[in-house]
C-alpha cells in the first residue's frame, strides 16, 4: 500500500473491444426494482438504506425537485450540515430517519474520546436536523498502518435494515448495532460486554472478529460495504499482503464469507484468491437472480470477479463462475509501474447483466483502465481467454499471480469459447489520455440506457450499457474516486477539488451546473427523500430545495 490510502476508498469503460453478443437481459428499471426491494425492508419508501440503494449496487433513487445550485457558505439550499472527522471516505446511508456515514475522529463527538484520539468511527445523525445521535467507536490496531491506516476512518457504508444496521470497521470486525445505540436506555443481547452505555454510545448486538476469528490479514483496513439478502449477510475480508507488499501471511485465510444476519454465525467460506492476491481487497459484494439462480458477486484482488450461489451448498462455498478483468500478459510490479490490477469497485446488476471497472491504489497511477460488461448465466471459468503452454496446448493452466502469460516460459493464449465478456470498453481511443479509460475504484450507475462512470484521471465517460458504445467524454480537470448519482434527468458526481458536477441524463454531453463543496468530495451523492446528501472531507451536507441553514464552519 502506498503512503496515504485514503484516495482509494470513497467506505468505486466504447471503442473498447466488442467480444460477444449480449445475453439475455431483463426489461426492468433498475431504479424500479431498486425501490421494490427497499419497500420489503423494515425502511422509509424513499430511503437509500445501503451503499448503492439495493444489493444490485445501482445509485439511481427516486427523487424530486434535487437542487441544481446550493451554497455551503452562504446556506441555500442546505437544510443542515455536521462536521466529521478530518478524513471521510465512507458514502452516507439514510434509513428510519437517521443518516450514517463513516469518518475518523477528528470532531471528537464522544467525550472519553477527545479529537485527539484517532479512531475509526461509524456516525449517526437525525435525518431532518442534524443533531448528532451516537457513534460506534473503533481504536486503533497496535500493529498500525499494515492492518489499519492512521487517520482514515471507516471508510465503507452501513446497510440498515429496523432496528439493526450492520458494517465492517477498520479494524477488521463484522458489527451488528441497534440503530437506536444506548438511547433506548436498554443493552441488547448477546453482546452485552460495552464498557460505555452513554446516550452517544453505540450498542453492539454481535461481532465477528475476521482476524482473531478467521485468521484474516487485511492490508491496511477493512472497507466492504455488506449486503444483505434474507439472512445472508456477504462480506469481502480485506486479506492481503503485508508491509512488504509481497508477502501474504495469510494465504488460506478466507477472502468471502457469508454469515447469518441474526447471529453472525459463519455459514460458508471461500478462499479463492489466496495465494494470487497482488495488494488488497477492497471491493464490496453485489447480488442478483438470474435464470432463478440467486448468485453473489465478489470482486477479488487478484483482478478476478466471483460469482457464488448466494446460499453455498452443505455449509461450504459453490462458486459458480469467475472472470478475470486484466489482459492476460499484464503484469503486477511495484511502484506504480503495474499494468495488472485488482478489483476496488462494487459490481453492479443491471437488466441481468454484471458491470464492472478495474482499479488500483490511486498512488500507483492513473494507468490504463478496463470496463467490462458480463453475463451471469455462465459457468466455471468464463474469462476472455484461457493460457496455454507449449507442454501441454490442450490443457489451460492455473492463474498466476503476477503475470499469467509468460511468453518466455512457453505460455500462449487462445479465446475461451465460454467466455461471459458481452463488452469490454477501454476508452474511445485509448491512444489519446483524454478518451482512455483509467483505473478506477467508481461504481457504474445506470438509468434510461446510459450508463456513467468515472475515472482516476477525471474522466466521466458515458456509454450505451448494452453495448459498450461511447456517447462522450467529460473531462473534469481533477481527480475522481466517487462513483455517479443518477436522479430525475440528472447526474451528480465529485471530485478531489471539492466540486459537485451535474450533467444531464443524455447522450449528448451538456453541464448542468458545478457547485464547490469547500474541500475535497471523496464519497458518493445519494438521495433519500427527496434530500440530496453529500459528505466533503471533513463534513456533511444535507441538500433540499428552498431551505436555509447557517453558514457552515469550515
Amino acid at each position: 500500500m502506498s503512503l496515504n490510502f485514503r484516495t482509494i476508498l470513497a467506505g468505486l469503460l466504447a471503442g473498447g473491444c466488442l467480444l460477444s453478443a449480449a445475453g439475455a437481459v431483463s426489461a426492468e428499471d433498475p431504479t424500479k426494482l431498486a425501490l421494490e426491494r427497499i419497500s420489503k425492508m423494515e425502511v422509509g419508501k424513499k430511503d437509500w438504506p445501503q451503499w448503492g440503494g439495493s444489493y444490485g449496487r445501482n445509485n439511481t433513487p427516486e427523487g424530486k425537485n434535487i437542487p441544481l445550485k446550493w451554497n455551503v457558505e452562504t446556506g441555500e439550499n442546505v437544510l443542515w450540515s455536521m462536521p466529521l472527522g478530518s478524513e471521510t471516505y465512507g458514502n452516507p446511508v439514510v434509513a428510519n430517519g437517521k443518516v450514517y456515514i463513516g469518518t475518523n475522529n477528528g470532531n471528537g463527538y464522544i467525550k472519553r474520546y477527545p479529537s485527539s484520539v484517532d479512531l475509526g468511527c461509524l456516525v449517526c445523525f437525525d435525518e431532518k436536523s442534524g443533531e448528532f445521535l451516537w457513534q460506534h467507536s473503533n481504536e486503533k490496531l497496535p500493529t498500525g498502518r499494515v492492518h489499519d491506516w492512521p487517520h482514515q476512518g471507516i471508510c465503507c457504508s452501513p446497510y440498515v435494515d429496523g432496528e439493526r444496521a450492520w458494517y465492517v470497521t477498520s479494524r477488521g470486525t463484522v458489527v451488528c448495532l441497534d440503530t437506536e445505540g444506548f438511547r433506548d436506555g436498554q443493552n441488547d443481547s448477546p453482546y452485552v460486554d460495552e464498557k460505555e452505555t452513554a446516550e452517544t454510545e453505540a450498542d453492539v448486538i454481535w461481532l465477528v472478529d475476521m482476524m482473531k476469528d478467521l485468521g484474516v490479514s487485511q492490508h491496511n483496513m477493512c472497507s466492504c460495504s455488506v449486503t444483505v439478502v434474507g439472512n445472508l449477510l456477504f462480506v469481502i475480508t480485506g486479506n492481503g499482503v503485508d508491509e512488504s507488499h509481497i508477502t501474504i501471511p495469510e494465504e488460506r485465510a478466507p477472502s468471502f464469507i457469508c454469515l447469518d444476519k441474526n447471529s453472525g454465525k459463519l455459514l460458508w467460506r471461500d478462499s479463492s484468491p489466496g495465494a494470487n492476491v497482488l495488494h488488497g481487497q477492497w471491493s464490496s459484494p453485489a447480488y442478483g437472480e438470474f435464470d432463478g439462480v440467486a448468485q453473489v458477486i465478489m470482486g477479488g484482488g487478484d483482478g478476478y470477479v466471483y460469482s457464488f450461489l448466494a446460499e453455498g451448498r452443505d455449509g461450504k462455498a459453490e462458486l459458480l463462475w469467475k472472470f478475470d478483468c486484466n489482459p492476460k500478459d499484464s503484469i503486477y510490479l511495484l511502484g506504480g509501474r503495474a499494468t495488472r490490477n485488482h478489483l476496488i469497485a462494487t459490481p453492479v446488476v443491471s437488466d441481468g447483466l454484471v458491470y464492472v471497472g478495474v482499479g488500483e491504489d490511486p498512488e500507483h497511477g492513473e494507468g490504463q483502465g478496463h470496463l467490462w460488461c458480463i453475463d451471469p448465466t455462465k459457468r466455471g471459468d468464463v474469462s476472455p481467454t484461457l493460457v496455454y503452454n507449449s507442454k501441454d496446448p490442450k490443457t489451460p493452466i492455473s492463474h498466476k499471480r503476477l503475470q499469467a502469460l509468460v511468453e518466455k516460459e512457453g505460455d500462449f493464449e487462445r479465446e475461451n469459447p465460454n467466455s461471459a465478456a458481452v463488452w469490454h470498453y477501454v476508452g474511445a481511443d485509448p491512444a489519446n489520455f483524454e478518451t482512455t479509460m483509467h483505473r478506477t475504484c467508481g461504481t457504474v450507475a445506470i438509468k434510461n440506457d446510459l450508463l456513467f462512470v468515472s475515472d482516476f484521471s477525471g474522466l466521466v465517460h458515458c456509454l450505451d450499457p448494452k453495448t459498450g458504445k461511447p456517447y462522450w467524454t467529460y473531462d473534469m480537470f481533477a481527480a475522481s474516486w466517487a462513483s455517479p448519482l443518477i436522479v430525475e434527468d440528472k447526474v451528480y458526481l465529485g471530485d478531489e477539488d471539492g466540486d459537485i458536477t451535474v450533467f444531464r441524463l443524455s447522450k449528448e454531453q451538456e453541464i448542468l451546473g458545478e457547485v464547490n463543496m469547500g474541500s475535497s468530495v471523496y464519497t458518493t451523492p445519494v438521495v433519500a427523500n427527496d434530500t440530496l446528501f453529500i459528505a466533503n472531507r471533513n463534513r456533511v451536507f444535507a441538500i433540499r430545495e428552498g431551505a436555509q441553514s447557517k453558514p457552515a464552519e469550515q
